[in-house]
């Protein structure tokens, strides 16, 4: 992996896990719609995949959040 200069003034941890935390809480989001499609198209199967999905990533937001706040003290 290549050094990249920290243009943000914030330290590259920092910046990744919030990166994560944000990524994870838009997937959430997103899947949530698929979620509300799945269930208008009847199927069940797939809005329960969606709703695995979703707390999959709500897990990751979660653990990206206690460790940003780990980090910023």
């Amino acid at each position: 992996m290549t050094d990249v200069p920290n243009v943000t003034g914030v330290r590259d941890e920092q910046y990744n896990l919030i990166s994560v935390l944000y990524h994870a809480l838009q997937g959430g989001e997103t899947v949530g719609q698929y979620i509300g499609d799945a269930e208008q198209a009847g199927d069940e199967k797939l809005a329960q995949f969606f709703r695995e999905t979703q707390a999959a990533y709500k897990e990751l937001a979660d653990k990206a959040k206690g460790l940003l706040k780990g980090k910023l003290g």
